[in-house]
Protein backbone atom coordinates (compact mmCIF):
# COMPACT_ATOMS: atom_id res chain seq x y z
CA UNK A 1 0.00 0.00 0.00
CA UNK A 2 1.70 3.40 -0.64
CA UNK A 3 2.27 5.60 1.99
CA UNK A 4 0.06 8.99 2.79
CA UNK A 5 1.43 12.22 2.11
CA UNK A 6 2.12 12.63 5.88
CA UNK A 7 3.61 9.52 5.76
CA UNK A 8 5.76 9.59 3.47
CA UNK A 9 7.15 13.08 4.72
CA UNK A 10 8.02 11.75 8.33
CA UNK A 11 9.85 8.78 6.35
CA UNK A 12 12.04 11.32 4.11
CA UNK A 13 12.91 13.50 7.39
CA UNK A 14 14.09 10.09 9.02
CA UNK A 15 15.85 9.31 5.71
CA UNK A 16 17.09 12.64 5.45
CA UNK A 17 18.40 12.66 8.86
CA UNK A 18 20.16 9.42 8.76
CA UNK A 19 21.67 10.60 5.47
CA UNK A 20 23.14 13.65 7.02
CA UNK A 21 23.70 12.53 10.47
CA UNK A 22 24.71 8.73 10.22
CA UNK A 23 21.51 8.13 12.99
CA UNK A 24 18.41 8.39 13.10
CA UNK A 25 16.08 11.74 14.73
CA UNK A 26 14.65 11.04 18.54
CA UNK A 27 11.06 11.12 18.55
CA UNK A 28 11.09 14.71 20.22
CA UNK A 29 13.23 16.02 16.95
CA UNK A 30 9.88 14.41 15.00
CA UNK A 31 7.43 16.33 17.34
CA UNK A 32 8.99 19.62 16.89
CA UNK A 33 9.50 19.31 13.10
CA UNK A 34 6.02 18.37 12.41
CA UNK A 35 4.57 20.39 15.13
CA UNK A 36 2.71 17.30 16.84
CA UNK A 37 0.85 18.27 19.91
CA UNK A 38 2.48 15.27 21.71
CA UNK A 39 4.71 12.20 21.73
CA UNK A 40 2.01 9.69 21.44
CA UNK A 41 0.65 11.83 17.90
CA UNK A 42 4.52 10.97 16.39
CA UNK A 43 4.53 7.21 17.42
CA UNK A 44 1.01 6.99 15.99
CA UNK A 45 2.44 7.98 13.04
CA UNK A 46 5.47 5.77 13.10
CA UNK A 47 3.72 2.76 14.20
CA UNK A 48 1.80 3.60 11.31
CA UNK A 49 5.03 3.60 9.21
CA UNK A 50 6.16 0.13 10.83
CA UNK A 51 3.03 -1.46 9.96
CA UNK A 52 3.63 -0.35 5.81
CA UNK A 53 7.24 -2.57 6.02
CA UNK A 54 9.68 0.74 5.55
CA UNK A 55 10.71 1.03 8.89
CA UNK A 56 11.48 -0.84 12.43
CA UNK A 57 11.05 0.51 15.70
CA UNK A 58 13.74 -1.01 18.21
CA UNK A 59 12.49 -0.55 21.64
CA UNK A 60 14.97 0.37 24.73
CA UNK A 61 16.94 3.17 22.89
CA UNK A 62 16.49 6.59 22.48
CA UNK A 63 17.15 6.64 18.52
CA UNK A 64 15.34 3.43 18.43
CA UNK A 65 14.48 3.92 14.40
CA UNK A 66 15.50 1.59 11.72
CA UNK A 67 14.85 2.93 7.82
CA UNK A 68 14.26 -0.07 5.82
CA UNK A 69 15.16 0.16 2.15
CA UNK A 70 12.64 0.67 -0.12
CA UNK A 71 11.94 -0.87 -3.57
CA UNK A 72 15.90 -2.86 -3.41
CA UNK A 73 16.62 -4.59 -6.82
CA UNK A 74 18.29 -7.81 -6.09
CA UNK A 75 19.51 -8.03 -9.36
CA UNK A 76 21.58 -4.83 -8.67
CA UNK A 77 23.24 -6.07 -5.66
CA UNK A 78 27.08 -6.31 -5.45
CA UNK A 79 29.59 -8.19 -3.20
CA UNK A 80 31.09 -5.92 -0.88
CA UNK A 81 34.50 -7.15 1.43
CA UNK A 82 33.20 -8.05 5.05
CA UNK A 83 36.36 -6.17 7.04
CA UNK A 84 37.86 -8.45 10.15
CA UNK A 85 40.18 -7.77 12.48
CA UNK A 86 42.95 -4.90 11.46
CA UNK A 87 46.46 -5.30 11.56
CA UNK A 88 49.00 -2.29 12.40
CA UNK A 89 50.00 0.04 9.34
CA UNK A 90 47.89 -2.02 6.83
CA UNK A 91 44.99 -0.32 5.17
CA UNK A 92 41.82 -1.47 6.39
CA UNK A 93 40.71 -2.75 2.59
CA UNK A 94 44.02 -4.85 2.44
CA UNK A 95 43.23 -8.26 1.45
CA UNK A 96 44.22 -10.02 4.45
CA UNK A 97 41.89 -7.93 6.64
CA UNK A 98 38.61 -9.73 4.46
CA UNK A 99 36.86 -12.16 6.16
CA UNK A 100 34.04 -12.36 3.35
CA UNK A 101 31.88 -10.92 0.90
CA UNK A 102 28.14 -10.10 1.13
CA UNK A 103 25.81 -9.07 -1.46
CA UNK A 104 24.49 -5.81 -1.09
CA UNK A 105 22.35 -3.22 -3.08
CA UNK A 106 24.23 -0.13 -3.21
CA UNK A 107 21.34 1.81 -4.24
CA UNK A 108 19.70 1.50 -0.97
CA UNK A 109 22.74 3.45 0.45
CA UNK A 110 24.14 7.09 -0.05
CA UNK A 111 27.16 8.22 -0.41
CA UNK A 112 27.99 4.50 -2.04
CA UNK A 113 29.00 1.94 0.51
CA UNK A 114 32.59 0.36 -0.15
CA UNK A 115 33.04 -2.60 3.08
CA UNK A 116 31.00 -3.80 5.96
CA UNK A 117 32.42 -3.77 9.22
CA UNK A 118 30.96 -6.35 12.00
CA UNK A 119 30.16 -4.33 15.17
CA UNK A 120 31.48 -5.42 18.19
CA UNK A 121 30.30 -3.95 21.63
CA UNK A 122 27.36 -2.28 22.26
CA UNK A 123 29.04 1.84 22.85
CA UNK A 124 26.75 2.82 19.60
CA UNK A 125 23.26 0.93 21.48
CA UNK A 126 21.54 4.79 21.55
CA UNK A 127 22.81 5.49 17.94
CA UNK A 128 20.30 2.11 16.80
CA UNK A 129 24.17 0.25 16.02
CA UNK A 130 24.15 -2.75 18.12
CA UNK A 131 26.45 -5.58 19.34
CA UNK A 132 26.57 -8.10 15.97
CA UNK A 133 25.45 -5.80 13.22
CA UNK A 134 26.85 -4.78 10.06
CA UNK A 135 27.91 -1.17 9.49
CA UNK A 136 27.98 -0.44 5.98
CA UNK A 137 30.42 1.80 5.67
CA UNK A 138 31.56 5.01 2.35
CA UNK A 139 35.34 4.61 2.51
CA UNK A 140 36.71 8.66 3.07
CA UNK A 141 39.44 10.36 4.82
CA UNK A 142 37.18 13.30 5.55
CA UNK A 143 34.28 13.73 7.69
CA UNK A 144 32.18 16.50 9.65
CA UNK A 145 32.03 16.74 13.28
CA UNK A 146 28.25 15.19 14.10
CA UNK A 147 28.57 12.47 11.59
CA UNK A 148 29.75 8.50 12.86
CA UNK A 149 32.85 7.09 11.45
CA UNK A 150 35.24 4.67 11.70
CA UNK A 151 37.78 5.76 12.71
CA UNK A 152 41.84 4.83 13.81
CA UNK A 153 43.75 5.76 16.66
CA UNK A 154 47.28 4.48 16.26
CA UNK A 155 46.21 0.61 15.92
CA UNK A 156 42.81 0.32 17.25
CA UNK A 157 39.51 0.94 14.94
CA UNK A 158 36.41 1.89 16.36
CA UNK A 159 33.19 3.64 15.27
CA UNK A 160 32.29 6.92 17.32
CA UNK A 161 30.92 10.19 16.88
CA UNK A 162 33.27 12.48 15.37
CA UNK A 163 33.71 15.56 17.41
CA UNK A 164 35.96 18.35 16.40
CA UNK A 165 36.68 21.29 19.00
CA UNK A 166 38.81 23.29 18.02
CA UNK A 167 42.21 22.14 17.21
CA UNK A 168 40.92 18.67 19.49
CA UNK A 169 39.13 15.57 18.51
CA UNK A 170 36.84 13.41 20.29
CA UNK A 171 35.18 10.16 19.66
CA UNK A 172 31.69 10.10 21.00
CA UNK A 173 30.35 6.88 21.99
CA UNK A 174 26.06 6.19 22.07
CA UNK A 175 26.13 4.90 25.16
CA UNK A 176 26.25 6.59 28.67
CA UNK A 177 28.63 3.83 30.22
CA UNK A 178 31.51 4.81 27.87
CA UNK A 179 33.31 8.00 28.21
CA UNK A 180 34.48 9.90 25.34
CA UNK A 181 37.60 8.68 23.27
CA UNK A 182 40.25 12.24 23.44
CA UNK A 183 42.98 12.06 20.53
CA UNK A 184 46.39 12.93 22.38
CA UNK A 185 48.83 14.65 21.13
CA UNK A 186 51.42 12.57 19.22
CA UNK A 187 48.81 10.04 18.57
CA UNK A 188 48.07 8.92 14.66
CA UNK A 189 44.72 9.88 14.47
CA UNK A 190 42.77 8.74 10.99
CA UNK A 191 39.14 8.50 9.61
CA UNK A 192 38.96 5.41 7.60
CA UNK A 193 35.17 5.84 6.59
CA UNK A 194 32.05 7.30 7.03
CA UNK A 195 28.87 4.75 8.45
CA UNK A 196 26.21 5.03 6.07
CA UNK A 197 23.62 2.16 7.33
CA UNK A 198 23.35 -0.90 9.39
CA UNK A 199 22.71 -4.80 8.25
CA UNK A 200 21.30 -6.44 11.30
CA UNK A 201 19.75 -9.39 9.85
CA UNK A 202 22.27 -9.59 7.02
CA UNK A 203 21.32 -13.63 6.39
CA UNK A 204 18.48 -12.55 4.04
CA UNK A 205 19.59 -8.90 3.15
CA UNK A 206 16.29 -6.92 3.97
CA UNK A 207 16.76 -5.10 7.17
CA UNK A 208 18.72 -2.20 6.49
CA UNK A 209 19.53 1.18 7.12
CA UNK A 210 20.57 3.46 5.29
Amino acid sequence: MPLTKRQQAIYDFIADHVDRHGWPPTRAQIVKHFKFSSPNAAQCHLKALERQGVIELIQGTARGIRVIARDSNPASAKSLPVIGRVSAGRPILAVEHQQAQLSVDPSAFSPKPHFLLKVNGDSMIDAGINDGDMLVVHKTPEARTGQIVVARIDDEITVKELKRRGRGIELVAHNPAYPPIKVRSGQEFAVEGLAVGVIRSFSNGQALSH
